[in-house]
């Protein structure tokens, strides 16, 4: 059940706990504006399912890797899916950019943002590193502190303005520059058929269509192949600090790797039921076991990353399970792909 809390103007907004900050944020916004979405839906409308590895791009200097679109492009998509109307601000001015989150929450009206968890005092401490694209709302604000729904987590909260500003003008890549952005225009009534198969149809291209080898199932061969050279091309130490950034990125940003699959199954699941076609209901199960698979990997790859097991996997046998999360999602989403929506 949500939380139900007064803020300024009579305004309430209803807090739910939800696996992913951006799909969640979604979901609750939504849902003050009496349009019920829910997280899945808002994942596989948006087309959240993704995998990218980009070496050349470096996150507290090790390679990127990614199991989701690029941060806010869910929301955008979802939006314009729906067509629901929104606004979207960034700044270069911390004064303006707080001022204007101020303006907006007299009134009355639920302000999603972009932050940085490590400068969200309300984290545990074991959470607070440099990860620049967590989404949360601001809701209202009592005294000088502000009200804060963060969907991952159980309750609100509040947050001061000076750990607030630092989160939302967080330096490093990629800088959140202060991005607030909110509805002005929600419909009442929506049919979800077509979002469905627009959300669909992007994510089978996505996955399976884009022609670099950095992306979509190319990308999960992509990274196997580099992650069997490891030791040998970076050394044994930066091998462990690599390995440990890719199952971060799976398990700890967001729901991860395992968790998107997961959620996108739940999203099929749903779908299969709006649009009445089994198929779709079959490869829910199917990406659920993928997602079996993806956590598998991550553990076996922390138990090389803490080198506590007697007999640990090697590298090349990551690599080989990674080469089977690749086949296994290109059969998926060729087998999605082809289903008549």
């Amino acid at each position: 059940m949500g939380e139900v809390l007064e803020v300024m103007n009579d305004i309430q907004f209803n807090h739910e706990q939800t696996a992913h900050c951006e799909s969640g944020v979604i979901s609750n916004i939504f849902r003050h504006y009496g349009l019920h979405i829910s997280e899945p839906m808002a994942f596989g409308i948006g087309a959240g399912i993704f995998f990218a590895h980009l070496p050349f791009v470096k996150v507290n200097g090790v390679p990127g890797t990614t199991y989701r679109v690029v941060p806010g492009a869910i929301f955008k998509r979802v939006c314009k899916r729906l067509g629901v109307k929104i606004e979207s601000q960034t700044f270069s001015n911390v004064e303006k950019g707080m001022q204007e989150l101020d303006r907006i929450l007299e009134t009355g009206t639920p302000v999603g943002m972009l932050s940085s968890v490590y400068y969200l005092p309300y984290f545990p401490a074991s959470y607070r590193f440099h990860f620049n694209a967590h989404n949360l709302v601001a809701y209202g604000k009592s005294g000088e502190n502000y009200r804060i729904s963060d969907p991952i987590m159980e309750t609100v909260t509040e947050i001061d303005p000076k750990s607030l500003a630092e989160a939302r003008f967080a330096k490093g890549f990629p800088a959140p520059k202060g991005k607030l952005y909110y509805a002005v225009d929600v419909p009442k009534e929506i049919s979800l058929q077509e979002p469905i198969r627009q959300g669909i149809n992007q994510a089978c291209h996505d996955m399976l269509k884009i022609p670099l080898p950095m992306f979509g199932v190319s990308g999960i061969r992509y990274l196997a192949k580099r992650l069997k050279q490891y030791p040998e091309k970076v050394g044994e130490r930066k091998a462990v600090l690599y390995l440990g950034n890719i199952i971060r990125m799976q398990e700890e940003i967001g729901t991860g790797g395992a968790g998107f699959r997961f959620m996108y199954a739940a999203f099929l699941q749903e779908a299969a039921g709006i649009l009445q076609r089994e198929e779709l209901s079959v490869l829910s199960g199917e990406l659920t076991k993928v997602g079996d698979i993806w956590r598998n990997f991550a553990f076996n790859a922390g138990r090389v990353c803490k080198s506590r097991a007697v007999n640990n996997v090697s590298y090349a046998e990551l690599s080989e399970m990674l080469m089977q999360c690749a086949a296994e999602e290109e059969l998926l989403f060729r087998k999605l792909s082809k289903v008549k929506i």
